[in-house]
């Protein structure tokens, strides 16, 4: 039952109020302040007036303005906008916000049970208990607090790198700025949670649009009006955007007193935050399964959008001990819903050119709408795809956006086929240097021959380089790339640093559609890349097979650039210890480090790292601190079966300590983990003199160290 909330009533003329008079009247009003807003925004049951509400923060803004030092920490004027900010400051993630792996079926979600299971070796008598979280379709954010208050807000960003919104999220009326000192609260909390806009919300701003000078009509759908209401330079805008907070998820935190996620979200409500009142504790697959099915069809009731659920390991300790991947962590997995669909022709069929020379067909369609998106283009993934469901220019076809994002074609409908409609012939030249094209045999893939003499694989390795994931140079568009390349100011990465260097930049640059402010904000841009981790150099250099998360692997294993290509030179020769360390780093093996040896095969590449070091500063991925961790650099080889700990969570505890774990034992190898009897690795180790420990030794040290 709701408590009653007394108001606070004070006649006396702010003039006339004496210090400590005005001190208790400010924290007795943004008591009653938040208690109303808790009322009004959690329980949706307002106990006054919006005039009378008024009345009261009105009374408060007047008390701070008047009293500028008794401005609290938690001062409920700055809900109403602050100066404008001139730009977004960065943000490292302490803990960096991971992307989910996806589940697209049952069985998905049923093979992710049983990951969990066999990495942390349980019987199928223990019961995997997960929370089942609605995947709100809207913006991440971060929200840190100091011994309760709060200090900093943030983008996701890449996920290791946001942006600083602080003012911004303190116009959020959902989101905290004290939080209640009788929660045992850690000194250190970062909450994480999503911000949305309701679909009645963001249609009543879409009819409202000749009011506020047209501003939302760029807006598609929910998700972007709240995406681009929190990136605003000026908080005021922000604060008259409908926005709300779900909060989710716990980020960098001091000796938390939770033991499972459940108990940390009936936490979070009692820190004053809305949690998603769909969430559900799910002990089986039947019951994880029924509850997605439930959301399936109450889905377009709900007032917000949601695009699957997430589920997440119940027990905080289980969590540690299955830890992280590259990308994700191995201890939740969304649950996307079927993607909608929509049917609509097949205009034209182009094709597109990648970086490394793929030619992947593209359907043109005629304009359809799914889920408020416009829809003209689809891809058609490759030759041997179209041929399997025979699609054709002139075809009626159904769209779909799969995971709510990426448009592709489902099926042809055979019935509403023209007459004159033709099977599709992969183009024997490239559309742009028109050099000859191969398909690779096995498979429906075709490749340009014309290599860097191509303008596309040229342009399109530009445009990755300054990608975001990648150097993240903004102001490059593709039309500005496109066109420096056209003009020749621009034909390998190292030429992006130089470009300052050219007088006719700038009249160029007007031309290209930039003004002079503009490419001068370029340049500044530019000289702020000079300095870039190790793995986003590794993920910029476009080698084939070679992503995000690889590049990061193998810029933890080498440490840095020089040491890597020594390695990669050694590696050249298929006997020797370099090849096969390579060969034995998780998640590279042998296709990709065929790519990456070929890669530093080719002088005109190692002619582009030489360039490039002498303009840009590469700093070592370690700069994070990882040299502090106790087992950095030693290199472990785990041989036989263990007892305490499966062999993945064993690689995976020793690579979280900052060791390097391969597959075979060499001179260079610090310690073999032995199980059992150890096997073959164990005899290598004596004969090379490798140290041997038993299973416990090294439970003990983990234990010590981690």
């Amino acid at each position: 039952m709701l408590k009653k909330i007394n108001l606070v009533k004070n006649d006396v003329s702010i003039e006339n109020l004496e210090e400590d008079q005005a001190g208790h009247e400010l924290e007795a009003l943004a008591r009653v302040l938040a208690e109303h807003d808790q009322l009004y925004y959690q329980f949706d049951s307002p106990m006054v007036s919006d005039d009378v509400y008024d009345s009261l923060r009105a009374r408060y803004v007047a008390l701070e303005t008047y009293f500028p030092y008794l401005i609290r920490p938690d001062t409920s004027s700055c809900r109403i906008g602050a100066p404008p900010i001139e730009s977004f400051r960065k943000v490292w993630h302490t803990v960096p916000m991971l992307s989910l792996n996806s589940a697209l079926t049952e069985e998905d979600v049923a093979a992710f049970l049983r990951r969990v299971r066999q990495f942390l070796g349980l019987s199928r008598s223990i019961p995997v208990v997960v929370v089942a979280e609605p995947k709100i379709d809207g913006v991440s954010v971060s929200l840190r607090y100091e011994n309760g208050v709060f200090v900093q807000g943030a983008t996701r960003g890449d996920g290791i790198e946001g942006e600083n919104i602080t003012e911004n999220l303190r116009t959020l009326k959902e989101v905290p700025l004290l939080l209640d000192s009788k929660m045992n609260i850690p000194e250190k909390l970062e909450v994480r949670g999503e911000v949305y806009m309701t679909k009645e919300e963001f249609i009543k701003l879409k009819g409202n649009c000749r009011e506020i000078g047209n501003y939302y009509k760029s807006f598609s759908n929910p998700r972007n009006a709240a995406s681009g209401s929190l990136r605003q330079f000026d908080p005021r805008i922000t604060a008259a955007r409908p926005l709300h907070l779900f909060a989710y998820a716990c980020g960098d935190v001091d000796n938390p007193p939770w033991r499972t996620h459940w108990e940390f979200l009936e936490r979070l409500r009692g820190f004053g935050f809305i949690v998603n009142p769909l969430v559900r504790r799910c002990e089986t697959l039947e019951e994880i399964l029924e509850f997605y099915e439930s959301l399936v069809t109450r889905r377009n009731a709900l007032s917000y959008e949601i695009d699957g659920l997430v589920y997440k390991i119940d027990r905080v300790d289980w969590q540690r001990r299955l830890g992280l991947m590259r990308r994700a962590p191995r201890w939740a997995i969304a649950h996307k819903f079927p993607g909608e669909e929509a049917c609509t022709i097949i205009e034209s069929i182009t094709t597109s050119v990648s970086r490394t020379g793929r030619l992947t067909p593209v359907a043109c369609l005629r304009p359809v709408t799914i889920n408020g998106v416009k829809i003209s283009r689809a891809t058609l993934h490759n030759e041997e795809e179209i041929a399997r469901r025979d699609v054709r220019v002139g075809d009626t076809v159904i769209i779909r956006r799969a995971g709510s994002v990426i448009p592709q074609v489902v099926s042809v409908v055979a019935a509403m086929r023209p007459k004159d409609t033709q099977p599709y012939q992969g183009p024997t030249f490239c559309p742009i240097c028109y050099s000859l094209t191969t398909r690779e045999s096995g498979g429906g893939i075709r490749r340009c021959t014309g290599g860097l003499i191509c303008p596309a694989q040229r342009t399109e390795r530009l445009k990755h380089f300054v990608s975001r994931n990648a150097f993240n140079i903004t102001g490059l568009r593709e039309k500005h790339l496109e066109n420096l390349y056209a003009d020749g100011l621009i034909r390998s990465p190292a030429d992006i640093f130089s470009l300052e260097e050219h007088d006719h930049i700038i009249p160029l640059a007007t031309r290209a559609g930039w003004g002079v402010r503009s490419a001068c904000k370029l340049f500044k841009n530019i000289r702020a890349k000079r300095r870039v981790c190790f793995h986003r150099l590794l993920y910029a250099l476009g080698i084939r097979h070679v992503g995000e998360a690889t590049a990061k692997t193998l810029a933890a294993h080498y440490r840095n650039l020089t040491r890597l290509r020594v390695a990669m030179a050694a590696a050249q020769d298929r006997t020797s210890e370099a090849w096969h360390e390579l060969v034995n780093i998780p998640m590279v093996g042998l296709l990709k480090s065929e790519t990456i040896t070929a890669f530093f095969a080719e002088q005109h590449n190692l002619d582009i790292l030489d360039e490039l070091e002498k303009l840009v500063y590469v700093q070592a991925d370690d700069s994070q601190g990882q040299e502090l961790l106790p087992l950095f650099g030693l290199k472990i080889v785990f041989s036989g079966q263990l007892t305490t700990m499966s062999r993945e969570e064993a690689r995976s505890r020793a690579v979280s300590l900052g060791a390097r774990v391969t597959n075979s034992v060499s001179k260079k190898t610090d310690y073999v983990v032995l199980g059992g009897n150890g096997g073959a690795k164990a005899k290598k180790a004596v004969a090379l003199g490798v140290p041997l420990i038993r299973e416990q030794t090294w439970i003990s040290l983990i234990n010590r160290d981690g």
